[in-house]
């Protein structure tokens, strides 16, 4: 396996001026208590995320947001997945497994949390699926800003985060995923997750690594 990591690290490092800090996903609907799709441990890495957010800005680096975000006018197999998504009757009880109207489109649930919102000139890409490379602008939006290496953060590791991970992987991207800075419900799957990035996919770093790369370019 040591072999395996000296390869990432030579292959997939992030190229200084080239680099964008991509925020998958840490909405309202996901992130804020009380929530029917609630991932608690997400609230934990919004600090972590934010100290990356900042530094990145302050390098005149992208950042980039994804939003989950749906519609009952596209009716995709996510939404019978997850009723969560579907839009709540007036009234009706919300929670896991009815609808809830979490991250539907036009909701404050959808909207990126407070503590991390964008600037106005840094891209928030709606999307439907959980890569948020599928049938989104996101490609288009990194490659206009010159961007060959991703950072990674967000929720779900196994979810949203793993799948748009496999997306910059297919698309040639030098993806680094930030241990701390991706979350979710299960510390086991949290693991396995990495594990599977870490085999297959791409770096797995610390923040610290991540600041103190990206501090030194």
């Amino acid at each position: 396996m040591s072999d395996r990591t000296a390869t990432f690290e030579r292959i997939l490092a992030p190229e200084p001026g080239r680099t964008a800090l991509l925020v998958v996903d840490m909405q309202r609907g996901f992130v804020e208590p009380g929530e029917a799709m609630e991932v608690p441990p997400a609230r934990a890495s919004v600090p972590v995320i934010r100290a990356l957010v900042d530094l990145f800005r302050s390098r005149r680096l992208p950042v980039v947001f994804t939003a989950f975000v749906y519609s009952p006018d596209v009716p995709l197999l996510v939404g019978e997945l997850h009723p969560e998504h579907k839009p709540a009757a007036p009234g009706a009880p919300r929670g896991f497994g009815m609808p809830s109207s979490s991250c539907l489109a036009g909701s404050p649930s959808a909207r990126v949390v407070e503590a991390l919102a964008p600037r106005p000139d840094e891209p928030v890409i709606d999307k439907r699926w959980y890569d948020a490379f599928a049938g989104s602008a996101l490609d288009g939006a990194l490659r206009a800003r010159g961007v060959t290496s991703l950072v990674v953060t967000g929720t779900m590791t196994d979810v949203c985060v793993l799948a748009t991970v496999i997306g910059a992987f297919n698309r040639e991207y030098r993806v680094t995923v930030v241990e701390d800075g991706v979350t979710t419900l299960w510390p086991e799957i949290q693991r396995a997750a990495l594990d599977i990035v870490a085999r297959a996919y791409g770096r797995v770093v610390s923040s610290k690594q991540v600041m103190d790369t990206v501090a030194n370019w």
